[in-house]
């Protein structure tokens, strides 16, 4: 094919490999595209090969040789030929078919392979002549050797072409007693027959009844030349003791003319005639000293007998090579797509069963395994309804088989019951100080008249809580008697009680009074000043599980507990 043809097909080859790549490689973006770009290289690699080769191994170039599209049989004609090649190319067309000559000193394989690089549908075509003019050699040795290097050249050529080749082989000799070329030609199918320019093919008892004068001496010479190419020719092509492939010839024929170009003197033939016939010379049987030219030499006759080219012509092998890439792409892409729709089964598949083994019970997992599912369900959701991707279509795909599956398992879930939020954490109070001589006269243990106001602001940031004992400890400083300290502190500790109980109407149960004295001083009695700190009432709050609860009814709260509860404290 031609180098536009090449490149169209590497171009076509470049294409479908990034249409597979990019669009049905189940891998990532990166690799796809180093995969693409290896495969390119690789692509590019083989048509640079390609073209060294083709530049490197073609060397022939014949003008004159027949196009393409040729369908003629074809034949590589080697060894001697009776006179000379008709026309300075080694090609020679005729209406039958086309000649083309190999030279002595070149190899039949390498013609072959060069002439089928330029003719790649040639092959079927192909066939191989070797012509024996035994009046050419000397001896029987140097033929020898020849005929075992043609025998082991077309062996090569079958199996590099894996086509039959056909042999067809030639005995040709000049004499006097003909003016034309005389042909007799042996095939399996019709025998041995007869073949003249000037006549219809015919028998050999026909020829001889009807020749003439001639035609027996011409039949004598005829079979003395099928004896010795026997002998010298066949037996070499068809011995099974060699090494070298058996060659059987399809047709086998001998020829008789007028002339002969470049015979020797002395030859193997003039040798096997002397020893055939016991006389030196054979009158009639040595070719005319004056040479003159025929017409034609080849058995053009033989050419409908060979084999003529089926074959495609470069355009129809362009496009079975195009269609044999896209093939192969299309395999590549069916293989990936299939692979891509048996990965996402799994993957579901897994996901369901994941879902299917976690407890309801087990809130958390499951709300995470619902979530997959969630995602699952998205992508087949948006597949169903927007068109299925390209990596996971060409008939292939499976996930509308299985969006069912992933809905129902997704309605199987039952969230976890509601549950109202914990309480907040109520701030533990802070411990209220209140001034003893704001509240009392010196040395009494009464309330004040102007102590209300302390009172009622101590109560704001008291409240009565169930859970809580309201505790109110009694203070002094270190003057006078300790006793006595005592004994007025827990007094004053008592009518601040009594008046919280009876003003914000708590129970009892929710107090306790305690009168330390100047136990516990949190100044220095040394100055007035801490004397005066050290002088105090103090309200806390201590939690006591059975604190503040009335007789009969422990869950019971105060006005003041159930006020804060609505408060929010």
């Amino acid at each position: 094919m031609s180098a536009a043809q090449q490149r169209g097909l590497a171009l076509w080859a470049a294409l479908l490999s990034a249409v597979v790549c990019l669009g049905f490689l189940p891998f990532s973006r990166l690799i796809s595209v180093l995969t693409i770009l290896a495969t390119l290289g690789l692509i590019l690699a083989i048509w640079m090969a390609s073209r060294r080769r083709a530049l490197q191994e073609v060397t022939l170039h014949w003008d004159d040789l027949p196009d393409a599209t040729y369908r003629q049989p074809v034949v590589l004609v080697c060894g001697d030929l009776p006179q000379a090649w008709p026309q300075p190319s080694p090609v020679f067309t005729v209406t039958q078919g086309c000649w083309i000559r190999v030279e002595d000193h070149q190899d039949l394989a390498q013609i072959a392979r060069q002439l089928l690089w330029l003719r790649p549908g040639w092959g079927r075509q192909l066939s191989v002549m070797i012509s024996v003019c035994p009046q050419k050699h000397a001896n029987s040795e140097s033929l020898t050797r020849c005929l075992l290097a043609l025998r082991w050249q077309i062996s090569q050529l079958r199996q590099e072409t894996r086509q039959a080749v056909p042999l067809v082989l030639s005995g040709q000799v000049g004499s006097v007693m003909t003016k034309d070329m005389l042909w007799q030609v042996a095939s399996p199918e019709e025998g041995v027959r007869v073949w003249r320019a000037s006549s219809a093919p015919s028998a050999i008892t026909t020829w001889i009844t009807t020749g003439g004068s001639l035609a027996m001496p011409q039949q004598v010479l005829i079979n003395s030349l099928m004896s010795w190419f026997h002998q010298y020719v066949q037996t070499v092509l068809t011995d099974e003791r060699t090494d070298i492939p058996v060659i059987v010839p399809v047709t086998v024929l001998w020829g008789v003319g007028p002339m002969l170009a470049g015979g020797l003197a002395t030859s193997v033939w003039t040798a096997w005639l002397s020893r055939q016939t016991g006389m030196q010379q054979v009158t009639g049987w040595q070719p005319a000293r004056a040479e003159r030219k025929v017409i034609s030499g080849f058995p053009d006759f033989i050419l409908p007998l060979l084999p003529e080219g089926q074959g495609m012509t470069p355009r129809q092998r362009t496009l079975r090579n195009a269609f044999g890439i896209f093939t192969l792409a299309a395999i590549a892409a069916l293989i990936c797509s299939g692979w891509n729709n048996r990965q996402l089964l799994q993957r579901v598949s897994f996901d369901i069963d994941r879902f299917d083994r976690i407890p309801m019970d087990d809130f958390g997992p499951k709300a995470d395994a619902v979530a997959i599912l969630r995602e699952d369900a998205a992508a087949l959701d948006e597949w169903a309804r927007n068109g299925v991707p390209i990596r996971l279509g060409l008939g292939l795909y499976q996930g509308e088989r299985l969006r069912m599956v992933v809905l129902n398992a997704i309605r199987a879930w039952a969230p976890p019951p509601s549950t109202p939020p914990p309480p907040e954490p109520q701030p533990v109070p802070q411990r209220v100080r209140l001034d003893s001589m704001s509240l009392f006269d010196s040395g009494k243990s009464s309330l004040k008249a102007g102590s209300t106001k302390w009172l009622v602001n101590a109560l704001v940031d008291v409240k009565a809580k169930t859970g809580w004992l309201i505790v109110v400890s009694g203070h002094t400083d270190n003057t006078g008697n300790p006793k006595s300290n005592q004994t007025l502190s827990l007094k004053r500790a008592e009518a601040v009680r009594d008046w919280m109980r009876d003003t914000g109407d708590v129970p009892e149960s929710c107090f306790a009074v305690q009168g330390y004295g100047e136990s516990r001083p949190v100044a220095t009695n040394d100055t007035p000043e801490g004397r005066a700190r050290n002088r105090r009432v103090e309200i806390s709050l201590v939690p006591q599980a059975d604190a503040c609860q009335l007789p009969g009814n422990p869950n019971a709260l105060s006005q003041d507990d159930d006020a804060s509860q609505h408060n929010g404290e």
